[in-house]
């Protein structure tokens, strides 16, 4: 950044290409730097500091190359200084974090972390490629983004309780939408298409493949139910790892990261079995569907009741939804039997 400065933005054309190398050195040490020179301390007594001093140093980095006079040689090294250690500063934060901490927790700050570099790398090439003295709409966009990204660590959780619970959260609301999709499609009639206009080159869409027949309809009201189930299981884990996880062992971090490992595949496969359920209906695909839905249920039912979050005063539920999940997994049984 200190050559692109004493030369320019619109140098020629090995300029550019030395820059571009430059850009991808300095990516590469992001990611790959070991940063042990800062001081360690509890995670969330940095964590936002940390960040707000990188967004405070996209703006002066912005502002510098937004118009003239140009940046002098020293300033611009100067500055390439104070950007390279506020990210290594960021990427302090991840690799500091010990696995022990729990793997939920280091996804969501390794993930927090990299949308920060990331957009601390387009901004350096925005401005590399934005024409001299001047301040593009793209470098308004790409500091913006900077912004935003080190905005959102503040709400990170600070442990892997609080991790998982925002895990759990927002599988909840997927497979929520999921399901009232899927509800108004059947509320909607025996076309779930009607929303799709005709096509001149393929004509008129009235054919029974775009509809649901009886027999269908009775086979995807099991199929719903295991849906609602899904919704009604992802609902109770949130509800007790809020009320009853802690993070405070080896062994209660390491069940909460099982939750939502096996947690977080409820969502696809509540999905790969809406999907099958649309005309023209194949019902063995919708079995094989449901059932691996029907395994994933129980499998983070078996682990919810096995852990720390389900005291004895929990476990009712988690019967409950176990016999749900077996009623419509053998009802789809029932209806599908000449497909195996």
């Amino acid at each position: 950044m200190f050559w692109y400065c004493s030369e320019g933005r619109n140098g020629n054309q090995a300029a550019g290409q030395s820059s571009t190398r430059g850009v991808a050195r300095l990516a590469a040490l992001f990611f790959f730097t070991r940063a042990t020179f800062y001081p360690f301390a509890p995670i969330e007594s940095f964590l936002g500091q940390t960040f707000k001093v990188t967004s405070q140093e996209a703006t002066k980095l912005s502002l510098a190359f937004s118009g003239s006079p140009l940046t002098s040689a020293e300033d611009c090294r100067k500055l390439s200084e104070d950007v390279q250690n506020a990210i290594l500063a960021v990427a302090t934060v991840y690799y500091w974090l010990p696995k022990g901490q729990g793997t939920t927790l280091r996804k969501m700050v390794r993930d927090a972390t990299t949308e920060v570099v990331e957009g601390m790398i387009q901004l350096t090439e925005t401005i590399l490629n934005a024409p001299l003295e001047s301040l593009s709409q793209e470098q308004l966009i790409s500091t913006g983004g900077v912004w935003e990204a080190c905005e959102q660590v503040s709400s990170l959780p600070r442990d892997n309780q609080a991790a998982v619970a925002s895990a759990l959260a927002a599988c909840l609301g997927v497979v929520k939408d999921a399901l009232e999709e899927m509800e108004n499609a059947l509320a909607e009639g025996q076309d779930p298409y009607s929303d799709i206009m005709e096509d001149e080159e393929l004509g008129f869409r009235g054919n029974r493949d775009t509809y649901w027949s009886e027999a269908d309809r009775k086979l995807l009201s099991s199929c719903m139910g295991l849906m609602k189930a899904s919704k009604a299981c992802l609902k109770k884990v949130l509800g007790v790892v809020k009320a009853y996880g802690k993070a405070d062992s080896p062994e209660q971090i390491a069940q909460l990261d099982d939750l939502a490992d096996i947690a977080n595949e409820i969502s696809p496969s509540v999905d790969e079995l809406a999907l099958s359920m649309y005309p023209p209906v194949n019902e063995l695909a919708v079995r094989l569907n449901a059932a691996k839905l029907a395994s994933v249920l129980k499998k983070v039912l078996e682990i919810t009741k096995t852990s720390h979050v389900c005291p004895p005063s929990e476990e009712g539920w988690v019967q409950f939804l176990t016999d749900a999940v077996d009623h419509n997994m053998n009802k789809i049984k029932n209806f599908t039997q000449g497909q195996l």
